[in-house]
């Protein structure tokens, strides 16, 4: 188990980062997005902040789902791979 744990170059950062990173920018994407969304429902409502404006169709709210999952995904694996290479760089 000693020689597994010597053996294995990544660090406690280099961990962190691998997990962070990705995380935090899955957060960030799903936030933006959901901000672009909530826009572009009060443009189609007209500019107004009404209770029946906020009540979405299930269409309306399955495309934000999956939009919304689809963003999210692409931000946190393109996050991932590019932290991963900064790592394997750093210990070239």
């Amino acid at each position: 188990m000693r020689s597994s744990i010597e053996s294995d170059p990544e660090t406690l950062m280099d961990k962190v980062a691998k997990f962070a990173l990705p995380s935090i920018a899955g957060l960030v994407a799903g936030k933006l997005f959901q901000a672009f969304w909530s826009s572009l429902v009060r443009k189609r409502n007209g500019g107004v902040d009404t209770e029946e404006g906020d009540q979405e169709s299930a269409t309306a709210g399955l495309l934000f789902a999956v939009l919304s999952a689809a963003v999210t995904t692409l931000a946190s694996t393109l996050i991932e791979r590019g932290s991963q290479t900064l790592i394997d760089r750093r210990h070239k």
